[in-house]
């Protein structure tokens, strides 16, 4: 097997995935993650369409069914408080009998984590500086460790990812701006209601809360419709300024109480919605996966499943071409690009968080309250393109099963 020692650049869904089927074909990955630790906040995120068979073959689909964050759907309320418009997205899935699930992205990341328990190696609280290509190998350069040789490496270490800036150019050739910025942290899980995501509008914001069937720590959220900003994201004193700014002179519903419990979450997250637009996915030995090649935006609910996908395909396809990185790594852009393009194209899903108006947030009241919506969501899954070839079933090196 052609290039065996394979470094991974985030302990992500994508990077964890990535790692254990490498694996499985006979690979030896190790995984560098940042953080000190796994990184096991974030929001819900959905297994569906062919991510579920992923999961399945990974054998963990069980327990991320076990651990789905079951909950009911949306409901929009006024400054009272009094729901005026709810989608019951459970429902929906029940009538189309829809299998996919949404679990929290902490209780997925720590799955992957335990299924790779023994198997990988991990390098925490540790960061790429530097990659050296020759024709052999690539040395790479760490923030604190000492300099190590790898065959190949892997970026999927996210929207921001440091292995995009090292080997393939600066951010701003490669990330999109939405026109909207995006904020969680933990928030008090009496200002909503069970199983349900309450949201409050004005015009071109948002404030909600977020409450899981399975989970009792309850999730604030934040959206706001604004021009790029000239932000550090990984600085959280400067998104703390940022939402007092802009929500503090909201004192209706619970925003209040949101905005102080966000703010005192030491682990808040705060960052643009954007997207990851890039004509190759590869240069020379090294390549990307998950947000850091696609990132399609949270408001698209794609990034678990590109992720999944994807790291699925690329570890496949590496297999396939006996470690041959030039050939897998065409192969996986070419067939992972489709379904990319397609999520990609999110539709009215920032309309229905933020509308830009007052006109807007009741004509979404309007249509959210028709039982023509259950319809429209059962024709839009019908009318979707459906992936055109079934998942590929890389065989597993039999010395690794």
């Amino acid at each position: 097997m052609k290039n065996e020692r394979i470094l991974i650049s985030g302990a992500s869904i994508a990077g964890q995935t990535l790692a254990y089927w490498l694996v499985r074909h006979g690979f030896r990955p190790t995984v560098v993650e940042r953080a000190p630790g796994l990184r096991t906040g974030g929001q819900g995120v959905d297994v569906r369409d062919q991510s579920i068979e992923v999961a399945e073959r990974m054998g963990i689909m069980a327990r991320v069914r076990v651990a789905a964050a079951d909950v009911t759907g949306l409901q929009f309320v006024n400054a009272a408080g009094d729901s005026i418009a709810r989608i019951d997205v459970a429902g929906i899935k029940d009538k189309l009998e829809s299998a996919e699930v949404e679990i929290m992205r902490g209780d997925l990341v720590q799955i992957l984590h335990e299924i790779n328990s023994g198997t990988v190696e991990y390098v925490f609280d540790d960061s790429i500086v530097g990659l050296d290509q020759d024709a052999d190998g690539i040395t790479v350069t760490f923030e604190h460790g000492p300099a190590r040789r790898f065959d190949l490496v892997i970026g999927a270490d996210g929207l921001h990812s440091n292995v995009r800036r090292l080997a393939f150019g600066p951010e701003h050739e490669f990330v999109h701006h939405m026109d909207h910025y995006f904020a969680f942290g933990n928030a008090d899980a009496a200002l909503g209601p069970d199983r349900w995501v309450t949201m409050f509008n004005t015009p071109g914001r948002m404030a909600g809360i977020y409450r899981s069937g399975t989970n009792p720590q309850a999730k604030a959220y934040f959206i706001f419709r604004s021009p790029r900003l000239d932000l550090d994201h990984r600085d959280p004193e400067t998104a703390r300024r940022k939402l007092v700014e802009t929500f503090a002179d909201e004192k209706r519903w619970h925003v209040p109480a949101l905005l102080d419990d966000i703010l005192t979450d030491p682990d808040i997250y705060f960052d643009s919605l954007a997207q990851v637009h890039m004509n190759s996915w590869s240069t020379g030995r090294v390549a990307l996966v998950g947000d850091a090649a696609y990132c399609a935006s949270p408001a698209s609910g794609a990034g678990a499943e590109l992720s999944l996908i994807g790291a699925y395909r690329l570890a496949g396809e590496l297999a396939t071409a006996n470690g041959a990185h030039h050939l897998a790594f065409h192969r996986y852009e070419q067939t992972h690009r489709p379904l990319v393009d397609r999520k990609q194209k999110i539709g009215p899903n920032l309309r229905l968080m933020a509308p830009k108006s007052r006109f807007g947030i009741a004509i979404r009241n309007t249509i959210t309250r028709l039982p023509l919506l259950e319809s429209m969501a059962g024709m839009e899954r019908i009318m979707a393109p459906k992936t055109t070839a079934p998942l590929p079933n890389y065989q597993p090196t039999a010395a690794n099963v």
